[in-house]
C-alpha cells in the first residue's frame, strides 16, 4: 500500500472512532459544589455576545496574557469578557480539554503553558476528518453553496476590517457547516471534541502575515462543492488545514537560519528560471510574449513552449496549488512529465494529459494538484487542439470590421493530480490571422485593491477589448500597468503569469 492509500485508510478509520483517547469533547463532566452551581446560573447574554467573548478570551489565553500557574476567578473573567457564568464555565471546560487550564474549586482555574505538539496532532486529525467530510458533503452541497459563500464573504470583510474575532467565528462556521452537510455524526463529535474554533484562535497569531492567503484558500473549496466534486473538495480541505499546520511550525527569527535559507532560495530561483523557455523563442506564424512574477522568490505558476513532430508546437500554462518551494517542486514534476509525454507520438491530447495526470498523481503528496491548459498548434492550418484541466479559460480576441469578438477556451476537465483516472476531453479551435490568444493564471485576475475588491475576469476582458490590435508585448504592458494601478501599492498575494500570442500569415 502506498503512502496516499495509507493516509486514506487512516482517515476512514478515524471516521469510525467515536471515542478518541484524550478527545472526549466539550461535554466533559465538571463536578461542582452547591456554591459553584449557583454561581453558574448568572444572567444570560445573547449567543453573539457570548461567542465573541469566548473568542476574545481564547485569543488572550493563547497569546500569553495569563501566566502559567496563574489562578483565575471565573466570575471575574465572565464580567470582563461579557459572558455569563454558565458560558464561561463551558469555555473553561473546553480549555481544560485542550490542556490549557485545570478547573479548580471556588469557581476558579489554573493556567498552563500551550503544548505545540498537541496542537499539531489535533490538526493532523482535523485534516483527515475534513477531507472525509468534504467528500461526503459534496452531494448535499452541489448547487447549494450560497450559505458557504456568505461565510467566506464575511471572512473577507472581517479581514478587511481587521476584526479577527469575527473572522474566527465565520471561519469555524464555514468548516463546521461542511461537516454538518456530510451528515456524519461521528465527524461532528470529533470536530467538537477538538474545539476547532478555539484552536483556530490559538493559531491565528502564527498566520497573520499569510491571513489573506488563508482567507482566499476557501474559495476553491466552495467552487468544488458547488460542482459536486467531492474528491476535489476533500483534498482542498486537507490542503487548507495542513497549510495552517505548516504555518504554525514557522521557526523563530534567527539571522543564521534566515541567511542560509536566503542562500538556498537564491539557488532554487536560478534553477527554476532554467525551467522556463528562452525569451528569444521563435514559433512560425506566431509572435509571443510572456510575463512571470512569483509572489516569493520561486513559485508554482508554469508556462512552456514545446517543439513537436511535423512542425507542431505545444503551448502550456498551469498553476500548482500552494506557493514557494513545495509548489515549485510539483511544477517541475508537471513540466517534466508533460515534456516527456509530448515528445512521444500520441493519438490524441486526452490520452496525453491522462498519462501526465497519472504521473503527477502518483508522484505528488496528497494535498497537491494543478490546473493546466495544454494546446498543440499547427502553424500551416492554424488549428489549435487543446485540453483545459481546471485552468482559467484563455481568451481569444478577434478584431475586424470595427469590432472585437472574444472567445473563451473553457475548462472541461478536472484539475491534474486529483484522481488517477480523471478524463480530459479535447477541444478544437480554429484560429485566424491576427487573432490574439491571452492565457493567464488567477494571480492576474485576483489582484485586490484597498477596498477589498478584485480586478477579476471582467476587468481583464474590459481591458483586452480596448487593446486587441496591439502587439503581445504592448498587451502585457497594458495588463501589468492596469493591475499595478488597481492594487495601489498593496503587496502581491499570488504568483502572476501571462502568455500572449498573435497569429501571423507568415
Amino acid at each position: 500500500m502506498d503512502n496516499r492509500s495509507a493516509g486514506r485508510e487512516a482517515g476512514s478509520a478515524l471516521a469510525t472512532l467515536g471515542g478518541l483517547s484524550g478527545l472526549q469533547g466539550v461535554s466533559t463532566m465538571v463536578w461542582l459544589n452547591d456554591r459553584e452551581k449557583k454561581a453558574a446560573a448568572g444572567v444570560s447574554h445573547t449567543g453573539a455576545q457570548t461567542g465573541l467573548g469566548r473568542t476574545r478570551l481564547a485569543r488572550e489565553l493563547f497569546s500569553g496574557r495569563y501566566r502559567p500557574g496563574q489562578s483565575l476567578q471565573l466570575d471575574k473573567i465572565a464580567a470582563e469578557y461579557g459572558m455569563d457564568n454558565e458560558s464561561v464555565l463551558k469555555a473553561f471546560a473546553e480549555f481544560q480539554t485542550l490542556g490549557m487550564v485545570t478547573l479548580a474549586g471556588n469557581f476558579s482555574a489554573i493556567v498552563h503553558s500551550p503544548n505545540p505538539k498537541e496542537m499539531e496532532e489535533a490538526y493532523e486529525i482535523r485534516a483527515a476528518l475534513e477531507e472525509i467530510g468534504g467528500r461526503a458533503a459534496a452531494r448535499a452541497l452541489k448547487g447549494n453553496t450560497a450559505a458557504l459563500q456568505r461565510e467566506l464573504d464575511a471572512m473577507r470583510s472581517a479581514f478587511h476590517h481587521l476584526d479577527l474575532d469575527s473572522f474566527v467565528e465565520h471561519d469555524a462556521a464555514f468548516h463546521r457547516s461542511i461537516l454538518q452537510a456530510s451528515r456524519n455524526e461521528v465527524l461532528l463529535r470529533v470536530w467538537d471534541s477538538l474545539a476547532v474554533d478555539l484552536r483556530i484562535r490559538g493559531a491565528l497569531g502564527k498566520v497573520l502575515t499569510d491571513l489573506r492567503e488563508v482567507v482566499e484558500s476557501h474559495q476553491p473549496i466552495v467552487d468544488a462543492l458547488e460542482k459536486g466534486r467531492g474528491r476535489e473538495a476533500g483534498l482542498l480541505l486537507r490542503n487548507h488545514v495542513e497549510t495552517l499546520s505548516e504555518y504554525m511550525k514557522k521557526p523563530e527569527s534567527d539571522p543564521g537560519f534566515q541567511g542560509a535559507l536566503r542562500t538556498d532560495l537564491e539557488g532554487a530561483k536560478d534553477v527554476q528560471q532554467a525551467f522556463f523557455p528562452p525569451h528569444s523563442l521563435s514559433i512560425p506564424c506566431l509572435s509571443c510574449e510572456t510575463f512571470y512574477r512569483p509572489v516569493h522568490d520561486i513559485g508554482g505558476d508554469y508556462y512552456d513552449f514545446l517543439p513537436l513532430e511535423r512542425g507542431r508546437w505545444g503551448i502550456a500554462i498551469g498553476d500548482v496549488s500552494g506557493k514557494g518551494i513545495g509548489a515549485a517542486l510539483i511544477m517541475a514534476s508537471l513540466q517534466a512529465s508533460l515534456r516527456a509525454q509530448a515528445s512521444h507520438s500520441h493519438s490524441d491530447l486526452s490520452t496525453l494529459i491522462g498519462d501526465v495526470n497519472r504521473l503527477v498523481y502518483e508522484s505528488s503528496p496528497t494535498n497537491f494538484y494543478a490546473s493546466l491548459f495544454y494546446a498543440e498548434y499547427e502553424p500551416g492550418t492554424r488549428v489549435l487542439n487543446y485540453v483545459n484541466a481546471g485552468h482559467n479559460p484563455p481568451i481569444v480576441l478577434r478584431t475586424g470590421n470595427g469590432r472585437c469578438e472574444m472567445f473563451h477556451l473553457e475548462s472541461s476537465g478536472m484539475l491534474v493530480g486529483i484522481s488517477a483516472d480523471s478524463q480530459f476531453p479535447t477541444t478544437t479551435f480554429q484560429l485566424e490571422i491576427d487573432d490574439v490568444l491571452v492565457a493567464y493564471t488567477d494571480g492576474i485576475t485576483e489582484v485586490e485593491n484597498r477596498r477589498g475588491q478584485f480586478w477579476g475576469q471582467p476587468g481583464l476582458e474590459s481591458l483586452l477589448l480596448s487593446c486587441g490590435s496591439r502587439t503581445p508585448e504592448q498587451i502585457i504592458k497594458c495588463i501589468v500597468d492596469e493591475i499595478t494601478t488597481f492594487a495601489d501599492r498593496l503587496p502581491q498575494r499570488d504568483d502572476m503569469t501571462l502568455v500572449v500570442m498573435r497569429v501571423h500569415d507568415v
